[in-house]
């Protein structure tokens, strides 16, 4: 049945394009072969699959299981035909313009509507990308992989394959003697929430979901105008406007727990043209740093911590004395280390980090 459809959509689609002026209804049902067989006796096309009827119950014609068409008193198989023609004709004529093909419809000077498919009309332009952007471009389509959007996706890369533009991850789309990368980056969005947010985000709709800090034993629930999503080091991130607080907030989707729920009615604040979610999330996290900080730390361990360090000094017994970059977030890191880390100072420092070891030791 799959195939038999495309057939048919590409017969029609030829017709309408391979023609210089209106073809009526009636001249496409003549010139295709799928709608000639349309109310031939016996043709499984009129009706419903499965069942040689003609029309429905009720109608001039009526079909049972195993009869070409039974005619009921006042009608004819044919009409019915012309009924099982024109739903699948319309159909098949919103398939084509859903897959992107512009059909116009003309009316003719006997009163008969004819239609066609220009050529100029469906003749995707010039494109032109650098490597640059023909790189973002396919990295931005796999970010539906996992997503109800994937297929839509797939079929705009085909759109630009078609027309002769080389995307990420094509083959042969580096010149000879350029070196190709075997690493191919990937954008995951495992996360339930990224599509409801996503097209909460894109429909401005206010949403509200359960959201578990890092330090807090249960979620709590938030109101919420979504503006953007943006995925910084693996983990997606949405920022927008939180109603019960009036401040804006940054969430990561990974810590929101059960459905996402759309709400009615418009945002009440104003959306700004630009959201520094990567700079918020940076700070939040302890990329930016506000001053240093003094740890503890087992002797061989914690090595990133090492890393970062401005400076290390053996205090013996097994430790060491290190002092890093001080940001906000920094707390929630040195938790991750467990009994390996003492705080030092500053004082604010170490009493997040025991108040988050209290929340954890709580459940």
């Amino acid at each position: 049945m799959a195939i038999a459809k495309a057939e048919r959509l590409m017969s029609l689609a030829l017709c309408l394009l391979g023609t210089r002026r209106p073809l009526s209804k009636r001249e496409l049902r003549m010139s295709i072969e799928a709608y000639i067989e349309v109310g031939r006796p016996g043709s499984a096309a009129v009706g419903r699959p499965g069942s040689a009827a003609v029309g429905r119950p009720g109608s001039a014609a009526v079909g049972r299981p195993g009869n070409a068409a039974v005619g009921r008193p006042g009608g004819t198989a044919a009409a019915g035909g012309d009924e099982s023609f024109n739903r699948m004709f319309e159909r098949d004529k919103d398939d084509l313009r859903e897959l992107g093909l512009v059909i116009e419809t003309v009316d003719g000077i006997d009163g008969e509507v004819g239609y066609l498919a220009r050529r100029d009309s469906n003749r995707l332009p010039p494109i032109t990308l650098d490597a640059e952007e023909a790189a973002a471009l396919g990295l931005a389509a796999k970010v539906w992989q996992q997503a109800r959007l994937a297929g839509a996706a797939s079929g705009a890369l085909q759109k630009l394959r078609a027309a002769g533009m080389p995307l990420a991850g094509d083959v042969g789309e580096v010149d000879a003697g350029q070196p190709h990368s075997a690493l191919e980056p990937r954008i995951p969005t495992h996360e339930a929430a990224f599509e409801p947010l996503m097209l909460a985000c894109r429909d401005r709709r206010p949403v509200v979901f359960d959201y578990r800090k890092s330090n807090a034993a249960r979620p709590e629930q938030r109101h919420i105008e979504p503006w953007i999503l943006e995925c910084w080091r693996g983990h997606w991130y949405v920022a927008g406007w939180d109603r019960e607080r009036k401040a804006e907030r940054v969430f990561r989707l990974s810590r929101i727990t059960g459905k996402v729920r759309s709400r009615q009615g418009a945002f009440t604040a104003p959306v700004p043209d630009h959201v520094t979610v990567r700079e918020t999330v940076e700070s939040w996290a302890g990329e930016t740093a506000t001053g240093t900080a003094r740890i503890k730390l087992r002797a061989e361990h914690g090595y990133p911590l090492r890393a970062r360090a401005l400076s290390v000094r053996a205090l013996g017994d097994g430790w060491d004395e290190l002092e890093i970059p001080y940001g906000h977030g920094l707390d929630a890191w040195l938790v991750e280390f467990g009994p390996d880390v003492v705080v030092l100072e500053p004082a604010e420092l170490r009493a997040d980090v025991i108040d988050r070891l209290r929340a954890v030791a709580k459940g």
